[in-house]
């Protein structure tokens, strides 16, 4: 399914919500943060649910950084090469928040997961949550948080969403929700006091289609997630533009326990650093949008740690 392809019946249910969110959003009068909207229990018509399996081969979570029906083609090939170069059943754990991604690393119930670099630093200060490997995204193993707003927009910095509709993604995201709230507190803001409304999406393509229907002002997203969503599809650029940028972090990596079997986990390093060096291996990078994966830099998210600490109690 295309974003912003209105003519599908999936997305005319997304823009059916969002104009009855947004009806709800302009409706006088401040909620308690208590009340922000999920667009992902309001659409979970739209979702694809996380598979169950009876076997007891590998299990792979992958963090719901875009919607679950978006992830499906390219996560599925993920998991059928995996499967086949390991020679062993995987399960693909898919379509689940962050913090329940970080959980099942926690309890082992699962192999590695795929997390938010947010995710990512806050179970390493859990519980040791380890990265194994990172993507190499156009040259690259950083992203960045865009601040979008709709291309007509009078929007043009920070202080000027005061008032204004904001969506953020999940809870535990830094590009969806660390950065964002770390710019309020630079400013001597909150969102409860400086927003008039914000939701979480739970997915960083329904940032984006939220602001593009005009179901929110500004979104704080993922410029990995929204430079690939322009590429395929101009509406995307026509309907959304990208008024400031973040620094670079580092970017999301496949995560393990800190106790998990050594031999496992040099198998599944060598598998994946191993990827960009098979035509096979090539085919699934390309439909992940991924150059290779590489070895994490110990220091790549210390930056996240700083803005952590900054906002702790937000």
């Amino acid at each position: 399914m295309r974003p912003l392809d209105f003519a599908i019946a999936g997305t005319f249910v997304v823009v059916v919500i969002g104009a009855v969110l947004y009806a709800t959003l302009v409706d006088g009068g401040r909620p308690d943060a208590d009340l922000a909207i999920s667009l992902s229990v309001l659409a979970s018509d739209l979702e694809e649910p996380a598979r169950e399996s009876a076997t007891s081969g590998l299990r792979f979570a992958v963090a719901a950084v875009l919607s679950p029906s978006a992830m499906l083609e390219e996560y599925e090939a993920l998991e059928g090469y995996l499967e086949d170069r390991l020679a062993r059943p995987v399960e693909l754990v898919r379509g689940k928040g962050y913090a329940e991604i970080n959980a099942l690393v926690r309890s082992r119930d699962v192999a590695l997961a795929l997390v938010c670099s947010g995710a990512f630093v806050l179970g390493r200060r859990d519980f040791g949550m380890q990265a194994l490997v990172v993507p190499v995204v156009n040259g690259a193993a950083t992203y960045r948080s865009y601040l979008i707003v709709g291309s007509s927009s009078d929007i043009a910095t920070w202080d000027d969403l005061r008032g204004r509709a904001f969506a953020f993604t999940d809870p535990l995201s830094n590009s969806g929700r660390l950065v964002p709230v770390y710019m309020l507190v630079e400013m001597g803001e909150s969102p409860e006091e400086f927003f008039d409304r914000f939701i979480f999406t739970y997915a960083h393509d329904r940032s984006v289609n939220a602001v593009a229907v005009g179901l929110v002002d500004a979104a704080a997203v993922d410029s990995l997630v929204y430079d690939q969503m322009v590429l395929r599809d101009p509406l995307v650029a026509s309907a959304t533009r990208v008024i400031w940028e973040s620094p670079p972090y580092g970017i999301n990596p496949i995560v393990v326990h800190p106790d998990a079997d050594p031999a496992l986990r040099r198998e599944l390093e060598e598998f994946f650093l191993g990827m960009a060096e098979d035509p096979e291996g090539q085919v699934v990078l390309a439909l992940l949008g991924i150059d290779s994966f590489a070895m994490p830099d110990p220091g790549g998210y210390e930056t996240i740690e700083q803005m952590i600490e900054a906002t702790a109690g937000w």
